[in-house]
Formats: C-alpha cells, structure tokens, sequence
C-alpha cells in the first residue's frame, strides 16, 4: 500500500509554463483522500538529496494559481544529470521520507532519472510510483505531439522575429538572431511564422539537423542581400559541420562546457558575433547586426500561449490521475488529434528515457535554408490566441518635379 505523501520536483531550464504543471499536481492531488501530505524539493534532484523539502499542502490555491501564472521554475531548478548512484541517494531520501508518489517535471535528463528512481524502487520492493511530467522549449521529448514550454517559447521567437523584421526594413542590412537549440531545430524554426509579406524576414532559417556550411551560409546570405537590399537569418546555436562538430567551437578563440563537458552554446553571444564577422569580412556588408535570444525565450513574462498554459495544467493533472489509477510508472505524452486538440498517454519510461526528437524531414524545405507549410501547421494552433499583427503602408508614389 503506497503512502499518502507525494513528492514534486522541477529539473532542467524553467518554462513560461512549468509552474501550471506543478500546481496542476498540487491541485489534483488534494482531490484525492488517499493523498494527505504534498511535497516539493527545491531545486531540483539536488534538493532531494539534500533533503531541502518544503510542504506544499500548506499553499492556499488563491497563491498556487498565483504561482501557475508566473514564468520560471517556483521551486527552484537544477542542471544536475543524475547516474545510477545519484539515484540511489534520491532513493533513499524518498524511502525515508515515506513518499509515496513521485512526480519530477523535466526534459531529457529528467526523464532519466524518473526511470532509474522506479527501478530501485523495483529493487527494493518499495511501493513508489513514479511518473515524469513533460517539460521543454527545445520540444524534443520522444512520443509527444509537443512538449510543454515549447509553445510559448516559439511564441516569443515569432514576435521578435515579426518585430525584427521591421526594424530591418526600416534600416535595412543584415540581421542574425541566435535561437536555443542543441540538436533539435523546432524553436529557431518557429522564427518562420514571423513572416506576413513575402518578402518579410526571416529569409534564411539554419537548424541542426542539417549540416553548415560557411561558405554556402555566405552565398545564400549575398543572394538574399541582392534581391531583397536586406536580409533576416534565424540560426540554431547547435549548427554544426559535415563532421557533427558546433560551428561555434570551430570558430571561438576559446570553447567553454558546461557541467556535461558540452561545448556552452546559450548564454553566450559568440555564435552571432562571429557569422557577423564573416559577412563583414567577406561580403562587405557594412551594417550587419546579431542578438542572441538566449534565456529570454524561456520565462519572457508577458508571451505566454494560452495553449500551452493549458496543457501544462493538464499534464500536471494528468499525471496524479495516471499515479493514482494507473498500475505502473510513465511519462505523460501530447497526442494530437482532430483540428486542434488534444489526448494525453502515459508513454513507458524507457521509451522516453535519455532519447532526444528533431525534427521530422517533412518539417524542412529542400534548401535545408526554411521550413514548409507543413510545419508552419503544425506550428500555428500552438501559438495560442491573440498573436499580433504586422501592417504596411500602401505607398501611392508622387511623380517627381526635379528628374
């Protein structure tokens, strides 16, 4: 019989939305007699181990739902990518602590670690149910439609690209925008739905899962430069060469990695500085701007999808649902259906575990430089209501006087 405490933790980059999945959690849990204490764990696996806990059954639901609206990770998050023996710490303090049920909101790693936590439960005949809650902007969890955060993220990468776009017609030259994303080119694509006119940015998109090339990057960028007088690039900052290597590691004077020994690819504005570099030195284009988005695409406050508010809720729910009547742990999946909604599953968690989704080949137009319609619907009803909307004057030219 497994106890009536329950456990929640966030892992990984926060969302605009993470904090939906977690009181979606705390709220259906209290509609459950069988469950009368609710625990968080700050920051993470870490603060597990730690044993950092805090009781949520305290929190009024005025202030949870408070909270649900608020961008980033409540409890606290953490980078940490637990092995065997990590989670056999988490094990223990979860025994200790008579927890019933374990739900952790995360990515890839999170996922993981939900997994090898229900196999020393396995172990040790412990009763422990254990289900991992979907969280991620780069939207490459394995078995889901889409992936909670991604939405509201490729929310914001499409309007600063709208607003972009205007800026450069405006004061027209060359403008790069870096995007998160190491393997999966989902939220640089978004920067397509940015586009209104046809002539409107971005005009080149580079992703992951097609191979860079410089010099072919300089051609297409010289091309689009002569028929436009202007040009708008959207770039992954996982863009690699021919040999899986990050063009960013090939170009930097210096490489910094991050706690997984991977080359640090967000929070660091060297990417664009450097494909800047090379158009002024090669093309000789004087006005040639770049940004990186990093961690503003993630909890811009403000941007959020009412879609993804409200998936986020429900796979929180969701997932006490699949915990208290279902027999076996999982990771809860979006399944789309129809035009547009949705189902939720509870996936195996060997099925998710560790595996990492790009994006499919229909998604990507032949130039490997664009996305097609297809994604762009897949894209829209993602979005949510309200996305504004850029306007152009009609020019009715004057015949000139002078010449």
């Amino acid at each position: 019989m497994a106890s009536g405490k329950i456990l929640v933790a966030q892992g990984g980059g926060p969302t605009a939305v993470i904090n939906q999945s977690l009181a979606g959690v705390v709220l259906e849990a209290r509609r459950f007699r069988a469950i009368d204490q609710v625990y968080g764990a700050r920051h993470g696996v870490r603060g597990i181990i730690n044993e950092d806990l805090v009781n949520l059954t305290h929190e009024t639901s005025l202030n949870l739902e408070a909270v649900a609206n608020t961008p980033s990770s409540a409890l606290g998050s953490t980078r940490d990518k637990p092995d065997d023996k990590y989670c056999q710490e988490i094990f223990k303090v979860l025994r200790a602590h008579e927890i019933g049920h374990f739900f952790y909101i995360g990515g890839n790693d999170s996922s993981d670690a939900v997994r090898i936590v229900s196999l020393e439960a396995q172990k040790a005949a412990y009763p422990l149910r254990c289900i991992h809650i979907p969280k991620t902007i780069d939207n490459d969890l394995v078995g889901s439609d889409h992936t909670p955060g991604f939405p509201s993220a490729a929310r914001f990468v499409a309007q600063a690209f709208a607003g972009a776009n205007l800026d450069n017609a405006s004061l027209p030259g060359v403008y790069i925008g870096v995007i998160m994303g190491r393997h999966a080119g989902f939220l640089t694509a978004a920067a397509a739905l940015a586009r209104k006119f046809p002539d409107d940015g971005p005009h080149l998109i580079y992703l992951p899962e097609r191979n860079f090339s410089m010099e072919q990057f300089l051609v297409d960028v010289k091309e689009t430069y002569q028929r436009y007088g202007r040009c708008v690039v959207a770039v992954s900052e996982g863009i690699h060469d021919a040999s899986g290597t990050a063009i960013a590691s090939l170009l930097a004077k210096e490489v910094e990695r991050d706690a997984h020994g991977n080359v640090q690819l967000s929070g660091t504005g060297a990417l664009a500085d450097l494909l800047c570099d090379e158009i002024k030195a090669k093309l000789n284009i004087k006005r040639v701007r770049g940004d990186t988005f990093g961690y503003l695409q993630r909890s811009f406050l403000g941007c959020v999808s009412d879609v993804d508010q409200r998936e986020a809720r429900e796979v929180g729910e969701k997932a006490v649902q699949f915990a208290m009547w279902g027999q076996r742990d999982g990771s809860v999946a979006i399944k789309r259906s129809g035009n547009y909604a949705v189902n939720y599953e509870l996936l195996a968690l060997e099925a998710v575990a560790g595996k990492t989704r790009v994006m499919e080949d229909e998604f990507i137009n032949a130039s490997g430089t664009g996305v097609t319609d297809a994604f762009r619907l897949y894209l829209q009803p993602l979005l949510g209501a309200g996305m504004p909307d850029a306007h152009r004057l009609r020019f009715s030219p004057v015949a000139k006087v002078l010449k």
